[in-house]
């Protein structure tokens, strides 16, 4: 599957036949620029996307039945229980800006070195100075870190291009819950390409979006007729408010979304 959005004139694919919380969808993105892999700053800012995993593997270890509000109230409140319960192990914000390097220690062993590869620094200084390039490439995929992680990426590979000062961004998703997570990959590649194009002087091209496994779960079909049922209206628009002087010093506080009137929210659970 596939499909293709311009980003001209601040244009942003945000889903119109039902609430996309983007506020939401930009905490989760700018969560995985710290390289944070604890959902304790999340719960800190209200979003709840990641608790599932952590919230399932605490109850299956402890064998207690605790409910997601007061799990998520002890993560906040207690920072030893959340180094315990709420890490997530080594996923996406890790590989993105700490992937790990190993170097020869002497009598055939190796160590890893305190900091690792920041792909993301090195994709923005391969704009600025080789912006031809055919390696601008953000992967997810650590092959030797998968069973350490709650979950294995699923937007896994980004790719950027650049052509007549235009910067346009790649995603291939290897797995893709269209009735609920596309709707935020979609708008955090919207996101991350804008930024970039900041960052490197350039102006925002298109995204292109390719899905491997897209599929639809049983438990979305109440949702996926609902809103196959809505007409799709507007043209909604992301603006950035001021150019910070790295890819790592935004905030939520920079980014509004105008001209946006979806339709009603439409609740559907999350499938862990």
């Amino acid at each position: 599957a596939g499909m293709r959005f311009s980003l001209a004139d601040n244009a942003v694919p945000l889903l119109t036949t039902k609430r996309v919380f983007w506020k939401t969808a930009a905490r989760e993105f700018l969560w995985f620029l710290s390289g944070g892999t604890n959902i304790r700053p999340l719960l800190e800012q209200k979003v709840r996307i990641w608790t599932d995993w952590p919230l399932d593997r605490y109850r299956r270890e402890t064998g207690e039945a605790i409910a997601q509000d007061d799990f998520e109230a002890r993560i906040v409140a207690d920072p030893a229980f959340a180094e315990r319960w709420g890490d997530l192990g080594p996923v996406y914000g890790k590989q993105w800006t700490d992937w790990p390097v190993y170097e020869e220690a002497g009598e055939g062993l190796f160590r890893r070195r305190a900091r690792g590869h920041d792909q993301v620094a090195e994709l923005v200084e391969s704009l600025q100075t080789n912006p031809g390039s055919r390696r601008h490439i953000i992967e997810g995929w650590n092959v030797a870190e998968l069973g350490a992680m709650a979950l294995p990426p699923c937007h896994k590979t980004y790719q950027f291009y650049v052509a007549d000062g235009k910067l346009s961004g790649l995603l291939y998703q290897r797995s893709c819950d269209l009735g609920l997570g596309f709707a935020f990959n979609i708008f955090s590649l919207a996101l991350f390409t804008r930024m970039l194009a900041q960052q490197t002087g350039l102006a925002p091209g298109e995204i292109v979006w390719n899905g491997g496994d897209v599929h639809l779960y049983l438990n979305h079909a109440d949702l996926v007729e609902e809103q196959l049922s809505r007409t799709p209206a507007g043209a909604p628009r992301l603006h950035i408010a001021r150019t910070p002087g790295s890819i790592y010093d935004y905030a939520i506080e920079d980014f509004s979304v105008t001209d946006y009137a979806p339709q009603e929210h439409i609740r559907a659970p999350v499938a862990v």
